[in-house]
């Protein structure tokens, strides 16, 4: 989603908010280190403003569910933030209630806004994963229709 967003970049998958350094893929799978599976977003400011950011986050993924983002269960999957500074974390806080306040959703938001931690760069295969298998199942079940509900397109 986000590599569509004129200003976004770069866009990197990884952990974060866990308990253990360097975790790999199915470390995180087991729920147990504390790790959520995150993207790092950068961007021009220039170009896009850190509330303009958090309005795709709020319309790209569910922010009500605990620990779960569709058929994906595990506290690796619970919505989150992480700032970088406090004027980051103000952003976010004001983002969350008005986005709690926006009508848009049926139960309360539990996103988490947590200090960032050590990012942990995710290996090769989930980088660029959308652009380098749209047609997988997962892909056509999940991310398509994030994309259609953005008005965003397929293809770079």
């Amino acid at each position: 989603v986000y590599q569509r967003i004129d200003g976004i970049t770069k866009v990197t998958s990884g952990y974060m908010g866990g308990k253990i350094p360097n975790p790999t893929y199915e470390q995180i799978c087991t729920g147990r280190t504390g790790h959520a599976e995150v993207i790092k977003v950068e961007f021009d400011t220039v170009k896009i403003s850190l509330e303009k950011v958090l309005e795709v986050f709020w319309k790209a993924h569910d922010p009500t569910t605990l620990n779960r983002q569709g058929a994906d269960i595990g506290t690796q999957y619970r919505s989150a933030i992480f700032y970088s500074n406090e004027a980051d974390k103000l952003v976010a806080e004001e983002s969350k209630k008005l986005a709690g306040k926006s009508g848009e959703f049926r139960r309360p938001i539990v996103t988490e806004i947590t200090k960032s931690t050590t990012f942990y760069k995710a290996e090769e295969y989930h980088q660029n994963y959308f652009n380098l298998n749209s047609n997988a199942p997962y892909c056509r079940a999940v991310i398509w229709p994030k994309l259609l509900k953005l008005g965003l397109k397929f293809k770079d």
